[in-house]
């Protein structure tokens, strides 16, 4: 299952104790110190998945150093976690308000600082206090309140209502394999989708009232934020698609306005299911909106190639 957006918290290790001891049989401190704790480290990964495991688990934790021991030997340190995130992940820190995206180009860096080792008393020894009864306490790892939030990075963006056809059209032009049934909201979560290099993402359908969180598809609206080119999908079987497009525009809009300004082709889809008058009458109904129409059916082999000529098109101009 894909997931979006988590709440954790990442805690990097403490550091050990310092240990007061003495030694047995002469006089003097023996105890050693307590070592550094574990680092939290973050790397980008191309996973989409990789959020996943943080769902079922509420903190992730950097192993604590050890603490001292007797006859001056030192704890054990702890180990360094590095936690892979999905490129397009944007990590906010809910208590300092800090941002951090991951991008393909992000590098490697510490994100929670360890703790490091309190000394043991055998640090403390001196001329004027031969018999430190004392030793350092280990400090506190870094601990961030952290909300994950996942932004896929696709070329473009399949949307529309729920069963206009859009997961039957990224089976057909990429080796992706999404649910495909004939009732609305078989597809539950975004499915993605590689053509000639660049990605598609079919997102989960919309509805009216989506923007205020009816249905399923708002949440993942964020997906598309990036997108090249949106791929709005209308099925012939709509009575008025001047209608039924300028709703699914409308929650874009209230959604976030600067979706309504990304390029965008108007796919008719299930193209079959209607004689060529009746796609001209759907034509000439969508006229007015000044977009490029392609009427598009995953049994017309000629209309997929159009399709994909227009991708490669866009993906040219785009350069």
């Amino acid at each position: 299952m894909l997931i979006t957006e988590v709440n954790i918290v990442f805690k990097a290790g403490d550091g050990g104790d310092g240990k007061v001891s003495f030694y047995k049989y002469r006089r003097g401190p023996d105890g050693g110190n307590g070592e550094k704790g574990g680092s939290i480290y973050i790397s980008p990964t191309t996973d989409i998945y990789a959020l996943s495991p943080f769902s079922r688990t509420k903190k992730i934790e950097a192993e604590n150093g050890k603490g001292g021991m007797s006859n001056t030997k030192n704890g054990k340190a702890g180990k360094d976690l590095e936690i892979k995130l999905p490129v397009g992940t944007i990590i906010t820190d809910k208590e300092s308000g800090e941002v951090f995206e991951i991008t393909a180009d992000f590098k490697r860096f510490l994100f929670c600082k360890r703790g490091e080792g309190g000394r043991g008393n055998y640090e403390f020894r001196s001329g004027a206090n031969t018999t430190p009864k004392f030793a350092e306490k280990g400090q506190a790892g870094q601990k961030r309140s952290l909300h994950l939030n996942l932004k896929l990075i696709a070329d473009y963006g399949l949307i529309g209502f729920p069963n206009a056809g859009k997961s039957s059209l990224l089976k057909e032009l990429t080796s992706a394999t999404p649910k495909v049934a004939s009732y609305p909201f078989t597809t539950l979560e975004p499915n993605l989708g590689e053509l000639n290099g660049q990605i598609i993402a079919d997102i989960p359908g919309l509805i009216q009232g989506a923007s205020q969180g009816k249905g399923l598809g708002i949440k993942f609206l964020k997906h598309i934020e990036k997108v090249s080119l949106l791929l709005h999908c209308l099925s012939c079987e709509e009575k008025e698609p001047q209608k039924a497009y300028q709703t699914i525009r409308k929650e874009l809009e209230n959604y976030n306005p600067n979706l309504l300004k990304l390029p965008e082709i108007i796919l008719l889809t299930k193209a079959d299911l209607r004689s060529k008058a009746e796609i001209n009458s759907y034509l000439k109904a969508l006229k007015g909106l000044k977009k490029e129409v392609l009427p598009v059916s995953i049994y017309d082999w000629e209309s997929l190639e159009k399709l994909r000529a227009l991708f490669f098109k866009h993906e040219s101009l785009s350069e």
